[in-house]
């Protein structure tokens, strides 16, 4: 087994990752806002380390912290996954011939396959299926949901050809 780096060592996670973010956070917020005064940086920066020795000395507000940057983390490389398959797939250079429509197509698409990849990268896609196609009910769902696509489909296509022609 590999050893222990100096990033997942409980002094670096739990104290020295912490006090930075909050002693940059709030020194950023400090000098932005020139609430201490302008051109006053070592007050700012004072201020701010004691705000980030104070922090990491509680336990309940950084665990709030720590969970909340996670999901932060989590929810941008979603974005991220997101953006760059509906960027490569309609793109911005030159033009394909992409109409509005298919652009939305392929918006529909990506959003789909992120959940699909973001439910079997977490590693609950036994729980959804068994919850979603090995229920009693779920036969006789989607066949109704199956049913009411495709006559969704057809009237759409209907209203289409009956404006298109008005």
């Amino acid at each position: 087994m590999a050893g222990e780096t100096i990033f997942q060592n409980w002094v670096f996670t739990e104290f020295i990752l912490p006090f930075l973010l909050v002693f940059v956070v709030v020194f950023a917020i400090l000098e932005k806002t020139k609430v201490l005064g302008s051109d006053v940086k070592q007050l700012d920066a004072i201020v701010a380390f004691v705000i980030g020795l104070i922090f990491v000395g509680f336990a309940y507000p950084k665990d709030i912290v720590s969970n909340m940057i996670l999901f932060l983390t989590v929810a941008l490389i979603i974005v991220l996954v997101f953006l760059m398959i509906y960027g490569f797939a309609t793109g911005s250079s030159g033009d394909f011939g992409i109409t509005k429509n298919l652009k939305w197509v392929v918006g529909i698409v990506s959003v789909v396959a992120v959940l699909i990849a973001l439910i079997w990268s977490s590693g609950t896609t036994n729980s959804w299926m068994n919850f979603l196609f090995y229920q009693g009910w779920s036969r006789s769902f989607w066949t109704n949901a199956l049913f009411i696509v495709v006559i969704a489909i057809v009237l759409a296509v209907i209203v289409k050809k009956s404006s298109d022609s008005d």
